[in-house]
């Protein structure tokens, strides 16, 4: 009987725990389809900004024979130091959301450490600040709370700070890396070159049909003002990303956790009827062979 109830206790642990892990899907399900709302309208913003971009570099690199003279376009093909900036999550459950992160990270890290580059880390999300604490890893920056709420002004401030240090000379390049959402059930990890801007990824080489006009005087001014806006932007839509992928990732997680947890309490249940089975049979067995005993 000891054993029965064991089993019992068991199944009704499952059980509940099965409950949690639905209601934790059921939470998920609902912040998704409210960040993927966000990040559908920030991603235009993003795509017009980058626009603008093009058209005011492209004008200034028909105007200079010898291309864009400007800070943030600088070009790095030997970069002596780079800083790159990292945004996991702040929790866990889900999946391996937060470890791929991490191994692109370590897998950059180790590349650039070979070629005698220095790097500095700058995190964003408890569990990277944990993971490389707990290795013995130095971070340069970090910041907990804005992956899992992100704020506007926040990643600003967070960004900005980091580009002073490459207009300053302290950096050659900053590198932003995030696991970000594709869709309902697929993540990728992104890494984007924040500084200097690359333009191979610019449509610097089309014909512009803009009507737009920029004064020569004020072409650095109004791209320098652009550029910083872009850099603060990238920041932000790319925490919106990254916790759209959380949401979809532990959306799925706690989705085969609670199909494992009804597997297993058909398992224990199957278990408990044939433990229940042996027990009545022994009883039965017992009580024929006392009988028998007794003519």
């Amino acid at each position: 009987m000891a054993n029965l109830k064991e089993i019992k206790r068991k199944i009704g642990s499952v059980k509940n725990t099965q409950k949690t892990t639905n209601a934790m899907k059921l939470v998920s399900s609902a912040k998704l389809k409210r960040t993927e709302e966000l990040a559908k309208r920030s991603r235009v913003y993003a795509a017009k900004l980058t626009e603008l971009i093009e058209e005011i570099a492209q004008k200034m690199q028909q105007s200079n024979a010898e291309g864009i003279d400007n800070v943030f376009f600088k070009d790095v093909s030997d970069p002596k130091s780079v800083d790159i900036v990292f945004i996991t999550a702040d929790k866990g459950l889900c999946g391996g959301f937060n470890s791929q992160t991490i191994k692109r990270v370590n897998h950059l890290l180790a590349e650039y450490k070979a070629k005698d580059v220095k790097v500095r880390l700058r995190a964003v999300g408890r569990k990277g600040i944990d993971y490389f604490k707990f290795n013995n890893v130095e971070l340069s920056d970090e910041i907990v709370g804005l992956s899992a709420a992100p704020d506007f002004k926040q990643a600003a401030e967070f960004i900005s700070e980091v580009a002073s240090s490459y207009v300053n000379g302290e950096t050659d390049k900053i590198i932003l890396i995030h696991n970000g959402y594709v869709n309902i059930i697929t993540q990728e990890i992104k890494e984007d070159q924040i500084l200097p801007v690359d333009t191979s990824e610019l449509e610097l080489d089309s014909v512009s049909t803009s009507e737009l006009e920029i004064e020569p005087d004020d072409d650095d001014t109004l791209l320098d003002a652009l550029v910083k806006r872009y850099i603060e932007y990238t920041m932000y839509y790319s925490l919106i990303d990254s916790l759209a992928a959380e949401h979809s990732a532990r959306m799925q997680a706690m989705d085969a956790a609670t199909t494992n947890a009804k597997e297993m309490v058909k398992d224990l249940t199957v278990k408990y009827n044939k433990a229940r089975q042996e027990a009545i049979t022994t009883e039965l067995i017992e009580i024929i062979s006392g009988v028998e005993s007794m003519k």
